[in-house]
């Protein structure tokens, strides 16, 4: 297994062509962040919303009933998470050859990172606002979500010019300047 986007488009009219070459593009900025961080396989989970969609995650689950651009829900934080599935998932007793590790043979959930969340119509007003491409600001939004999963923050100075440091270099290298 390797790093990969499994994703979902929750806005009224769904996923197309141009949702189709962000995914590529997002693909990519994982297969250059991750490894920078020493994580070559997991599945981050990435949902495309509009702003009700995420105001009502924000209100939900940060208590600030507001619209944001980018939430991040991170399975590798804290203590282990309380995770249910049906026995269907676990692991075969005839020796099933698919699972090398019997700790994650029974666990289809161990290689989570974690959410994303993006809202796209947030995605497009910042692009316009600050003067760049689509692209680049979802790119920035997706590394940004990505390194929150793997526990980066940016509560301080010091936290923040760390934290933008990695993404800029992550998006440099995938050519994706301002």
């Amino acid at each position: 297994m390797t790093l990969s986007i499994e994703w979902i488009d929750e806005r009224d009219g769904g996923a197309g062509a141009r949702e189709e070459q962000w995914i590529d593009l997002l693909e990519k900025l994982l297969q250059i962040a991750g490894p920078k961080e020493e994580i070559t396989v997991g599945v981050v989970t990435l949902t495309l919303t509009d702003d009700e969609g995420i105001r009502e995650l924000n209100r939900q689950y940060r208590g600030l009933d507001k619209p944001t651009d980018v939430l991040s829900f991170s399975l590798l934080e804290g203590e282990e998470p309380e995770i249910h599935y049906e026995d269907e998932y676990e692991a075969s007793e005839e020796g099933d050859e698919e699972w090398k590790d019997e700790d994650k043979a029974s666990n289809p959930f161990a290689n989570l990172l974690g959410d994303i969340v993006i809202s796209v119509p947030r995605a497009e007003a910042q692009a316009q606002e600050y003067g760049h491409s689509l692209e680049r600001e979802l790119g920035f939004l997706f590394v940004h979500g990505f390194l929150h999963l793997l526990g980066y923050d940016h509560d301080d100075a010091e936290q923040e010019k760390e934290m933008f440091a990695k993404q800029e270099e992550v998006l440099k290298e995938a050519g994706l300047t301002r």
